[in-house]
């Protein structure tokens, strides 16, 4: 699917990738009937739909459209409606007047026609799904009938693009469907190939060419140069389903040997992820390209049973590193590393194989026994983010786009220059935290509908990636202010429906306000602003200078520029900036602070005149001396790394304890922690922390000190002493000098996300990567992988003196089979080191 044609992007639904909700014709519900004017008048330029054209239905055609209904579904989730036309007894035209076209059901894109389908060949969900999208994709999926035409493709692949080789007994099948779903998806990263012809799958260098039995190979063209060497194939060894190729895919697109540099046990690939063992080949500094080549032979031979990677001893001080050559990690929690002494690679293999097949029988035993929603709850290749089965669950509602344009690579500069304020909302269509971000735009559309000035807009990166990577787009979702002759403002807030319409209505204000008058500085601090920005929530920050102050009224304006949108600036230089400044007890220059709904005025010294200062003592002073933290501030209280002092309670605290608080924390000791506390009723995720505490919740309310940032210790205030500051104060003492006694200490691990982030930049982007060269051997019947030059200018002669060392070194023994020096090191095999570049 190139970007010029019409594109869908995949929901990729069921577990895999981000769902996608994408507009769909006509009314909410999965089959519509319409006539064939409300057809033909509804189609719309882009968008895909399937069509059965009926009088009235006879009573073979009833199967087939129990059928069509099924599949409205799953073909929903790729944009594209299915409708059952009505034909009055009199129309003749040509879809309604032939008795044969009623036996046909019509694929249409905007108002052309793509394919007919014959009724009997739509004979259930899976056929359905398979053949239309298979129509769809003739660019991303090609079929081939003889072995020249599939030599052509992978001769035009060769040092561009990888291959995904898929033969199926019959096209209509679940495997036809699964593999055209995956393509979907990955058809603009790997070109697609389908055949039902046997001969092909042994040609093809399947090794079990198993007719009756669906097949696909992932054929590594990319590094291929040699027209004369066929492309090096690995094949997917499960049954085709879609969970099964896009693991498959995954695999085969991470690199295939990990340095490491760190203890094997915090070591975390995508391998392990998905379940595979990792082998770690124990390598020095004096052996280390024998061992790296000894390492990409195993990991060819391994590549997709098994992930490899490298460790340097001199790099990670473990004394069992020192007696064995060869470390095994297995994706099984809690079961510790293997280290292990083996004479040749062929143990390895062999370790691995037979592991492999232990998992695979386990997999297959549980696989019988759960359910489909033990599955989605279960697997975190399926559903490993909460935002992505929030979207998932989401995924049939339809998002009220209308009020929000969609740009293009051609519309996008006019939209910059039409309106006085454009939004634009940067996002991947089958992205899941887009998708989330998604409907919240929506939301504030509603709340923004009428404003005048402000056009909120959206561009879909994955369609128009140009667009986004001229407006220096690195990261899903973005969002951008742009107005006329100014640089666009980009949103680094919660992405909250009011968070984000709060920002977007401060933004309209002019940011510093140069103000002339007392009267205006003085309407202003009252929070003034015009009548469409009395419903914001802002604080008005002044700065005062005199008329000479020019360098910090500079560093000023363009702090101002920083917050924009987050508060509200405002500037008074004027002769009497004196006399203003000191009705709050300071002097030129200063900044005064008028918090919403605050009577108070608060005046600021401003002794660091640099723009950064600025914007820093702004935010710390927006900071509440006493807040309740939640899911949304928490971030910013975190950046102060400091201890938290925080009050859990189930509601709100007692006036009391609020007093004894908020003494606390303006008194002498605010600055050496952050006072603060935590509605459980307000923020439910209270009571998980609670947990991670004491295990078990106490009883509320509860005083806790905890240092996130060193050591991780919890303290808990004792429950027989009431909450009062000097309480508080002489139990801190105590802490400070070691008197008590943790209830616990948090861990240290790092929280990471359960699997590596998608590439989105690279999966937009097909293009061949940097490949550094490499030397391999070529023995018997195995080929040689030829490399790319590196764009070095010395790479040339380098690679020679190398090739000549190592035909030297072929005297002795075979490279790339043994880990040379280590102890033991593996026995030299008469085998094929293969070379592999990142996909």
């Amino acid at each position: 699917m190139s970007a010029p044609k019409d594109r869908w992007v995949s929901s990729f639904s069921l577990v895999l990738f981000c769902a996608s909700s994408i507009p769909m014709l006509g009314s909410a519900s999965l089959l519509q009937e319409l006539s064939p004017q409300e057809y033909f008048s509804s189609l719309q330029a882009g968008k895909a739909s399937l069509a059965y054209f009926s009088h009235n239905v006879p009573p073979g055609a009833q199967p087939f459209l129990e059928q069509i209904e099924s599949s409205a579904e799953a073909l929903q989730d790729y944009g594209i409606s299915v409708v059952k036309v009505n034909c009055p007894k009199e129309d003749v035209s040509r879809y309604c007047g032939k008795e044969n076209a009623l036996r046909k059901a019509y694929l249409f894109r905007g108002n052309m026609l793509i394919r007919e389908f014959p009724t009997d060949a739509l004979f259930d969900v899976n056929s359905i799904v398979a053949n239309v999208l298979f129509a769809l994709l003739f660019n991303e999926v090609k079929y081939v009938e003889t072995l020249t035409d599939l030599q052509n493709i992978e001769n035009t692949l060769k040092g561009k693009l990888n291959m995904v080789f898929a033969y199926v007994p019959a096209t209509g099948t679940a495997e036809h469907r699964a593999v055209m779903e995956v393509a979907f998806v990955y058809g603009t990263v790997h070109q697609f190939v389908l055949t039902t012809e046997p001969t092909l799958l042994k040609d093809a260098g399947s090794n079990e060419p198993d007719v009756s039995s669906a097949r696909l190979l992932f054929c590594h063209c990319q590094q291929a140069t040699d027209l004369a060497q066929p492309c090096r194939r690995t094949p997917l060894e499960q049954e085709l389903t879609v969970l099964n190729i896009h693991r498959h895919l995954k695999l085969m697109a991470a690199p295939l040997v990990t340095e490491v540099a760190e203890d094997p046990e915090k070591v975390s690939t995508v391998h392990l992820q998905l379940g595979l063992p990792l082998v770690f080949i124990l390598s020095q500094k004096e052996t280390y390209d024998a061992d790296r080549r000894t390492a990409e032979f195993l990991a060819w031979q391994l590549l997709g049973k098994a992930g490899v990677a490298i460790l340097s001893r001199d790099l990670v001080d473990l004394n069992v590193l020192l007696r064995s050559n060869v470390a095994l990690k297995t994706p099984d929690e809690g079961v510790p590393i293997k280290y292990l002494l083996l004479e040749d690679t062929d143990e390895v293999i062999t370790l691995v194989e037979d592991k492999s097949k232990v998992k695979q029988v386990q997999e297959d035993e549980s696989e019988d026994e759960e359910d489909e929603d033990e599955k989605e709850n279960g697997n975190q290749d399926i559903q490993d983010d909460q935002v992505v089965e929030a979207v998932s669950r989401d995924k049939k509602r339809e998002l009220p786009l209308e009020q929000i344009l969609a740009l293009t690579e051609e519309t996008f500069p006019s939209a910059m220059s039409g309106a006085a304020r454009t939004v634009v909302l940067f996002y991947a269509s089958w992205e899941a935290v887009s998708l989330a971000v998604l409907q919240s735009y929506t939301e504030v559309a509603d709340h923004l509908q009428g404003t005048q000035g402000v056009l909120l807009s959206r561009v879909n990166c994955w369609d128009w990636p140009g667009v986004c990577t001229m407006e220096n787009v690195t990261q899903f979702p973005t969002i951008k202010i742009y107005k006329k002759g100014e640089q666009p403002i980009m949103y680094n807030g919660m992405l909250g429906t009011e968070e984000l319409t709060n920002f977007i209505m401060l933004s309209q204000v002019p940011c510093p306000l140069k103000l002339a008058t007392i009267d205006e500085a003085e309407r202003y601090l009252r929070g003034e602003l015009p009548p469409e920005l009395s419903s914001c929530h802002h604080t008005s920050v002044l700065g005062v200078f005199s008329t000479a102050m020019s360098k910090a009224r500079e560093a000023f304006t363009e702090a101002g520029s920083i917050l924009s949108g987050h508060v509200t600036t405002g500037m008074y230089f004027e002769d009497d900036a004196l006399a203003l400044s000191r009705q709050y007890a300071v002097s030129p220059p200063a900044l005064l602070l008028a918090r919403s709904g605050d009577l108070s005025v608060e005046g600021i010294a401003l002794s660091k005149h640099s723009a950064q200062d600025i914007v820093q003592m702004i935010r710390y002073r927006l900071l509440d001396a006493f807040a309740e933290i939640t899911v949304q501030n928490l971030p910013r209280y975190l950046q102060l790394r400091k201890p938290f002092l925080i009050l859990f309670s189930d509601g709100d605290i007692g006036q009391t304890e609020s007093k004894e608080m908020l003494k606390l924390a303006e008194g002498r000791a605010k600055q050496a922690f952050v006072p603060c506390w935590l509605n459980l009723k307000n923020t439910p995720v209270g009571r998980g922390v609670l947990k991670a505490y004491f295990s078990t919740i106490p009883s509320l309310p509860v005083l806790v000190w905890v240092n996130l940032h060193a050591g991780g210790q919890v303290f808990k205030f004792p429950s027989e002493q009431s909450i009062t500051e000097m309480n508080i104060l002489s139990w801190l003492e105590k802490l400070k000098a070691g008197l008590e006694i943790p209830s616990s200490t948090l861990s240290e691990e790092d929280w990471k996300p359960p699997l590596p982030a998608y590439n989105f930049l690279q999966m937009m982007e097909a293009t061949v990567p940097d490949i550094t060269l490499r030397t391999s051997d070529r023995r018997g019947d195995r080929q040689e992988q030829q490399q790319p030059e590196s764009s070095e200018e010395k790479a040339p002669a380098r690679e020679e003196l190398l090739e000549e060392a190592r035909g030297k070194a072929e005297k002795v023994q075979s490279p790339g089979r043994d880990l040379r020096g280590t102890a033991p090191r593996l026995a030299g095999r008469e085998k094929q080191a293969k070379r592999h570049s990142e996909l």
